[in-house]
């Protein structure tokens, strides 16, 4: 029973906000499922990301596909690429 319900009224009421709070269950298991990267993967992304940058590849966003193809391009190329160069 949450604090709310503690101190306010024993039983759940329709509408009332502090109870409506007071039923929600947050997990992270609901964000990985979703698709929403973990810390950890975040955390190896930026690594790769400013592993790129300091060999001067500048890839388009943080996002690992990105990166792996802007360096692919960079060893292709046999010039670093530069997203910020990039014209549309």
């Amino acid at each position: 029973m949450s604090l709310h319900r503690k101190q306010k009224h024993p039983e759940y009421v329709e509408g009332c906000f502090g109870c409506k709070i007071g039923e929600l269950e947050l997990s992270v298991g609901a964000a990985n499922s979703k698709g929403i990267p973990t810390a950890k993967a975040h955390d190896k992304e930026l690594g790769s990301y400013y592993d790129a940058v300091r060999q001067g590849i500048e890839p388009i966003s943080t996002k690992q596909k990105d990166i792996n193809a802007a360096v692919r391009f960079s060893n292709e190329s046999g010039k670093a690429f530069d997203a910020n160069k990039l014209t549309v």
